[in-house]
């Protein structure tokens, strides 16, 4: 129950929500604590030790998958972030997990071969340019941080957590670098918890319009897990997300911007109904505000707007 296999899945189900993704307790670092040390290898075959940046650089370190619609949304803003911080004392990571929905086409790693390779798809269709950590297969890195499918943890100077984002959402990581970088320089310190610490939101309509694209590398059988599993709201993503596919991956016209502005106002529009009528009936399994954590009181569902995640 503790190798390999039981941290890899080889079919998306609600129940590896329950058990493993939306916990009542983020088992992740706090802001404040020492982020967890670890070694693993990139794409290009260099060893990266975490505690080698320790006093030299601050650390962006992302977690995701091909098959995981929140990383496919954000995988372009976190491009754009690290092209953008790249004369600063920044280092981006980010390290490839487990598939969050595995298919007939991209599976479950059985092994490293697997993994490495399902990295090396994620790099090329997604234009990655940060170095690529490949996780074990028994998810050891993954496990230190909470196994998330798409967080984003910021580690400063220090090698301390100065900011978490359980649902990666480049804008507020920028903001939260830019409030880092700007107290180190004025006081001159290495360590500071930035920007509140933690943003818990989820980024559930834009994920919408990507949850095709992340799905389609699982293959026919993740869209169908996806679908059977999440019911009417995976439904939705997936169907939505199909419809504006196209406009999404060539917005250059005023007509391409307008078809996505409509889209995303009919989808928020169709979600935030079927999620209204599911608060009244049983608490969505995505929902990691259930607790609060042990250094402060977590958002409520009154910061959120009330949205839970449509999948992962």
């Amino acid at each position: 129950m503790f190798g390999f296999k039981s941290y890899n899945y080889d079919a998306f189900t609600k129940d590896l929500l329950l058990k493993d993704v939306a916990l009542d307790r983020f088992s992740g670092p706090d802001p404040g604590d020492t982020a967890p040390d670890f070694e693993a290898r990139t794409l290009n075959g260099d060893r990266v030790r975490l505690s080698d940046y320790e006093g030299e650089k601050n650390i962006v370190l992302t977690f995701g998958s091909a098959t995981c619609p929140f990383t496919a949304a954000t995988i372009s803003g976190m491009n754009d972030l690290c092209d953008e911080y790249s004369s600063e004392e920044v280092q981006f990571l980010f390290c490839y997990v487990r598939e969050a929905h595995p298919g007939e086409r991209l599976a479950a790693h059985h092994d490293i071969e697997d993994k490495v390779r399902a990295a090396e798809q994620f790099r090329d269709e997604e234009e990655v340019e940060m170095p690529i950590l490949v996780d074990d297969l028994k998810g050891s890195v993954h496990k230190k941080y909470g196994k998330l499918p798409n967080s984003t943890f910021i580690i400063d100077k220090s090698g301390r957590i100065a900011f978490r984002c359980l649902w990666t959402r480049p804008n507020i990581i920028e903001d939260a670098l830019d409030e880092l970088i700007d107290l180190q320089q004025e006081r001159g310190t290495d360590h500071a918890i930035v920007h509140g610490g933690e943003d818990t939101k989820m980024p559930s309509v834009h994920a919408m319009l990507h949850a095709h694209r992340a799905l389609e590398r699982g293959g026919h059988r993740a869209i169908h897990d996806f679908r059977s599993e999440l019911g009417l709201p995976g439904a939705v993503a997936v169907t939505g997300s199909r419809i504006v596919r196209p406009v999404v991956e060539n917005p250059g016209t005023a007509l391409a911007t307008a078809a996505i502005t409509a889209a995303v106002i009919t989808g928020g529009i169709v979600v935030g109904r079927i999620l209204r009528q599911q608060r009244f009936r049983v608490r969505s399994p995505y929902d990691i505000n259930q607790s609060e954590p042990r250094w402060r009181r977590r958002s409520t569902d009154e910061d959120t707007g009330g949205y839970e995640a449509v999948g992962i």
